[in-house]
């Protein structure tokens, strides 16, 4: 199987997805004027932003459950991989995949926004809704709908189980199975509560896990602050093959780079338009703006946070240790043993927080597909048996099938976005002439040509 795996993701990477997510990046980047760099301010204004109805989840919310899902074992165990098999130079390479990759998650987001539909008092919507509603193919919506519920409720959950066990076993030597049976336990009451419960803790895990983790990272970068241009300078060189080959070489680095990159930040997946059409906002633009912010914390930030911990330390020259192990090694060498146990902790609370992001991206295209609560419980079961089998699963086949099941998905949202760019285009230009107005920009339907097949968004039943 690992075998079969292995050569489906050469294909796949190798000859189709590399070229489709920089030129469709550097498509979307020029087609909205670089609304990734014009807008920063607009990002972080919106993220303390309420609902607009007073009910539903705020911008924040969504934000949150789309960042719970990003940030995982990609900004730990993803990046130590990438480093430790493409070698320095595949960090360069993650940050051009994040820049451009910034835009591209406008597109999707904003795409998701203009086609949600209800769901009680909350929405729900993402890839597979805009594929039926705005693209009239119902049938990739499904196709669609299916990979990303393999890939994140049951592929994903076993990877970010794989990683709380190692962790564990490597800091305090405890079973990868009963800690694999502790996670389930703990995922099945968060996720048999719905969006809004999965949204409440996930708002709280992005703030714990993340403030603690960047600054003990941001002081071992001060301690070490002499060894920022050499670090800078292997990482550019590397980057295009300059000086001694670490890991794989230029073209390892730049596979590993966009891979490790995409696990991570997901533009252009197709999975955090899931969060962002929960979003109860006045204006599409604003949640694809957030959510564009959302890949330049994961990326430029968390994930360069480990990069520097690790190429500071200069452990992975001996190819000795990989994945979470040589993030705590790394870790440990600057501060001490204790480390270790600390990565552990951040570990689960980015994986936990991973798990059930991913379990109800799943949920809401269970619901496209069959609209049946039924199947959604028989889908909630199947995530727990997986993040158990996860939780004792060798590491190499796991991280194989995700990128398998995540290279698919890509693909088909890839090309669904492609097709909508003229959209998300018309919405932000919309977006841009009512900000520029003095306005707080409010979308209607009618006032932006092009866009049919709404449901929350007409005179009569937008959102107020």
């Amino acid at each position: 199987m690992e075998g079969f795996i292995s050569a489906a993701n050469d294909v796949i990477w190798t000859y189709v997805l590399i070229g489709a997510l920089i030129g469709l990046g550097v498509y979307f980047t020029v087609r909205t004027r670089f609304v990734q760099f014009r807008y920063i301010k607009d990002m972080v204004r919106y993220l303390g932003a309420g609902t607009v109805s007073g009910g539903g989840v705020s911008s924040f919310g969504a934000f949150a459950v789309g960042t719970a899902a990003r940030v995982g074992t990609g900004n730990l165990a993803g990046v130590a991989l990438a480093i430790a098999v493409g070698g320095p130079g595949a960090i360069f390479w993650m940050w051009v995949i994040a820049l451009i990759g910034a835009a591209t998650a406008f597109v999707e987001s904003t795409l998701a926004q203009v086609y949600k539909v209800r769901d009680g008092d909350t929405f729900r919507g993402g890839p597979a809704y805009y594929m039926e509603r705005a693209l009239g193919q119902r049938w990739m919506g499904i196709v669609f709908a299916v990979l990303i519920t393999f890939t994140f409720g049951l592929v994903f959950s076993s990877v970010q189980a794989n990683t709380i066990s190692l962790a564990a076993e490597e800091a305090y030597g405890f079973p990868r199975f009963l800690v694999g049976i502790l996670v389930t336990v703990l995922a099945a009451l968060v996720i048999f509560g719905g969006i809004k419960r999965i949204a409440r803790v996930a708002e709280i895990l992005v703030v714990v896990m993340a403030i603690p983790y960047v600054l003990m990272a941001l002081f071992i970068v001060v301690v070490n602050f002499t060894e920022i241009p050499r670090v800078l300078g292997l990482i550019v060189g590397n980057a295009f093959g300059i000086g001694p080959a670490v890991g794989g070489g230029f073209g390892a680095a730049i596979m590993q780079g966009i891979r490790r990159g995409l696990f991570s930040n997901e533009a252009g997946m197709g999975s955090a338009p899931n969060a962002a059409a929960t979003a109860d906002v006045s204006h599409p633009a604003k949640q694809g703006l957030v959510q564009s912010f959302g890949v330049f914390v994961d990326t430029l930030v968390i994930c360069s946070a480990t990069a520097f911990v690790i190429l500071f330390s200069g452990i992975y020259e001996s190819g000795e240790a990989n994945g979470i192990t040589l993030t705590q090694q790394a870790l440990a060498s600057h501060i001490g043993g204790w480390a270790v146990g600390f990565i552990s902790i951040a570990v689960f609370l980015f994986a936990f927080s991973s798990i059930i992001a991913n379990y109800y991206y799943g949920e809401t295209n269970i619901q496209f597909i069959t609209g049946s609560a039924r199947w959604v419980f028989y889908y909630r079961i199947a995530v727990m048996a997986l993040v158990l089998f996860g939780s004792v699963a060798a590491l190499e086949l796991v991280w194989a099938m995700a990128d398998l099941f995540m290279g698919s998905m890509a693909i088909v949202n890839l090309i669904a976005i492609a097709l909508l760019a003229p959209i998300a285009s018309v919405v932000l230009a919309d977006y841009a002439r009512q900000r520029d107005a003095g306005r707080d920009p409010v979308f209607r339907v009618r006032d932006v040509r092009g866009v049919k097949n709404t449901e929350c968004w007409g005179e009569e039943n937008r959102v107020r």
